[in-house]
């Protein structure tokens, strides 16, 4: 491919629910524009974008993908998208590199859920937006009702600019030069056409009065700009129709794309800040090649043999090798040794890259998704807006296979994290457990699979322990004397203390109230490390206490035997006999938890929560037939919640979780606790 200059530039993310077609039709586009001599196929893992052999096994895309193509004068990225919403995240994380989002429904199955949630996504980041309807060959589609049910999810500004033809096997022109004497699948050329340019004018005064009052036809040159305008302000929504099978309609998607999809420097330019929190502000960023190179990081791919791959998206300036660039804060630059363009998992050198441009750059470690990339220390501070990912609600407790490998599991892990933005790892020191959170179980099955295949990491896993806590419920006193005598110098110390509780939430507080010296100063943090000992290890059922107060307020020290080991020992003896006394009780964490799924399933879901020890909190109507249940819950009864309601939903169900406070575990499970507890206490 030719080097070009940033008006030549389409970047386009193609975006669509599981099964839609996004990756044959990207086949078929790379094939029309002669980039390769034939399609291959999904199902035999001949794709370009699909070149994972995680991929090639499932039939479906899994990461996101860069594939480019040269169609009249026109450079034009597309980035492949998962479209399973266990992997809405990796969709996700490529919207700040493109100016264009293509939503791709299938004809058949029309508008779904995944695709409602990108256009949202696509809709608040201001993206300018284009709807492909694919899949028009095949049997029974009503096309007027397909275009009725967009219309109901994306608005009247949904328009079609083509139409399908010939039973799905051929389109029809309404915008560049429409035919009206031609016969279409549904509506007609002449209706197509006239709503097209109503829509458009409409953001132009000037052009509206020649179009209305002096009833002047409008070619595509004088409507260009208005349209350019209309789509930047979501004004207009076009819509084609396509097979990528038969590959009807493919070559005018690609006219419409090229000709009318925006260029880096017609898009609405990504909202860049500088500063963190309330500090941040806005700042501009322009597609200026002559400007300080700005780039941004969107994926991040680690190959054990390639090392780390960190691809961008320059949104100003030129970055060439041996370009020194810095990324984000860090005071020490980097030189791009080879730049980088990729074609699905090929890459090859390119001599400089300008505004628009889609590269990427090889082992250089500081890399990471959402990293800013820059010449100049004056944008040191600068950061893109966030991405609002899918919170990740599905945990496994994970620990290598085999004895040894943890730091090699460690390394793993960091590795397919730096890779997926929406995924979490914690290490949860108390319960010993590394955890690691994502979508749904799918999504952690693939990444657990992909750490076997990539990096030869082996684990185990279980569900997470549930992090209970301990407090008390009303004040209480306790007293410890420790004395030890064994020849020589020996150890005493005598503490009295009280516990009293605290609202919840409100953690810990220690005083210390000794007078008179009956336990000298420095012996007071001993005091308070022993007590600390029992917070951390818990005194009923070994999980940590929590809300409650500790006064110190007296004891008895001796002037040879005493030393901080053995007020560490009275304290902690002390702090459990009060705790004892202070009726101490297990707390279960509860949840918010929201549920959104069609209103047909809200009887299942609320009966459900019930049956759960739940409380429903609320419950809304959406559009489109769907509404949103609230309710509090113990974190413990959601295990399986995913499949539960993907059985309540038939799959068209999505929660979230949301930590909300601790409250009363019921009386037979803090039994069952503090029973399994006292038989590990015993070695039973």
């Amino acid at each position: 491919m030719a080097q070009y200059s940033t008006e030549n530039i389409r970047n386009i993310a193609l975006l669509g629910h599981v099964g839609c077609g996004k990756t044959t039709l990207l086949e078929a586009l790379l094939v029309k524009s002669g980039e390769i001599p034939s399609a291959g196929s999904v199902e035999k893992g001949a794709t370009l974008s699909d070149f994972d052999p995680q991929e090639k096994e499932l039939g479906h895309s899994l990461y996101t993908s860069v594939c480019s193509l040269d169609y009249d004068a026109a450079h034009i990225n597309f980035i492949d998208t998962p479209g399973y919403p266990d992997f809405l995240g990796r969709a996700l994380s490529i919207l700040p590199a493109v100016d264009s989002a293509a939503l791709v429904i299938n004809a058949q199955a029309g508008v779904e859920m995944v695709t409602e949630r990108l256009m949202a996504a696509v809709k608040k980041r201001e993206l300018c937006r284009m709807i492909i309807v694919n899949k028009i060959d095949m049997n029974d589609i009503d096309f007027a009702q397909l275009m009725e049910s967009i219309c109901e999810a994306f608005g009247s500004e949904c328009l079609p600019i083509n139409l399908p033809a010939e039973s799905g096997h051929g389109v029809v022109d309404c915008y560049f030069a429409p035919d009206e004497t031609r016969a279409t699948d549904f509506s007609s050329v002449e209706k197509a056409h006239s709503a097209l340019v109503d829509q458009v004018v409409e953001v132009d005064e000037k052009l509206m009065e020649v179009y209305l009052e002096q009833g002047q036809e409008l070619n595509p040159e004088q409507l260009h700009d208005p349209f350019e305008q209309a789509l930047r302000e979501g004004h207009l929504i076009p819509v084609c129709f396509v097979s990528a099978q038969t590959g009807a309609g493919v070559e005018e998607l690609l006219k419409v794309i090229s000709h009318l999809m925006p260029t880096p420097l017609e898009g609405n330019p990504p909202q860049f800040l500088k500063g963190e929190g309330a500090e941040a502000k806005k700042v501009t960023v322009e597609p200026d090649p002559g400007k300080h190179a700005i780039a941004h990081v969107f994926k991040v791919a680690v190959d054990p043999y390639v090392g780390k791959l960190g691809v961008f998206r320059i949104h100003q300036g030129r970055i060439s090798p041996n370009s020194q660039m810095y990324v984000g804060d860090a005071r020490k630059p980097f030189k791009v040794a080879h730049l980088l363009k990729l074609q699905g998992k090929k890459t090859r050198e390119t001599a400089y890259g300008v505004p628009g441009d889609i590269c990427a750059v090889a082992k250089v470690d500081d890399i990471e998704f959402d990293s800013v990339l820059h010449d100049s220390t004056d944008e040191e501070q600068y950061h893109l807006k966030s991405i609002d990912f899918p919170p990740p609600i599905c945990g496994i407790a994970i620990e290598p296979v085999r004895r040894g490998d943890e730091q090699k599991l460690s390394d793993a892990l960091q590795k397919v994290c730096a890779e997926d933005p929406s995924l979490k790892l914690e290490h949860r020191a108390s319960l010993n457990e590394t955890v690691m959170y994502g979508v749904s179980d799918l999504h952690l099955r693939v990444v657990l699979q992909r750490m076997k295949q990539q990096f030869n990491v082996e684990v185990v896993t279980h569900p997470p322990s549930i992090a209970y806590k301990e407090t008390i419920s009303k004040p209480a006193e306790g007293h410890f004397r420790h004395k030890k005598q064994t020849g020589g110098a020996g150890q005493f110390g005598e503490v009295y203390l009280r516990v009293e509780p605290l609202e919840r939430g409100q953690g810990f507080e220690f005083e210390n109230k000794v007078v008179g010296g009956s336990i000298p100063s420095q012996y007071i943090p001993g005091v308070e490390k022993g007590v600390r000992q029992v917070l951390e290890s818990g005194a009923i059922a070994g999980f940590p206490l929590q809300d409650l107060r500790v006064t110190v307020y007296d004891g008895k020290h001796h002037s040879v035997d005493s030393k901080e080991i053995a007020f560490v020992t009275a304290g902690k003896k002390a702090f459990l006999d009060a705790v004892n006394k202070a009726q101490p009780v297990v707390l279960e964490p509860m949840v918010r938890l929201s549920v959104t799924a069609p209103a047909a399933s809200v009887g299942d879901i609320t009966g459900d929560i019930s049956g759960s020890r739940g409380m429903v909190t609320g419950s809304n109507a959406l559009s489109r037939n769907r509404a949103s249940v609230s309710a509090l819950i113990p974190l413990a009864e959601l295990d399986n919640y995913q499949s539960k309601l993907k059985s309540m939903t038939g799959g068209e169900g999505a929660y979230t979780l949301e930590f909300s406070h601790y409250d009363y575990a019921p009386p037979k499970l803090q039994h069952e606790l503090m029973d399994r507890y006292k038989q590990k206490q015993s070695g039973g």
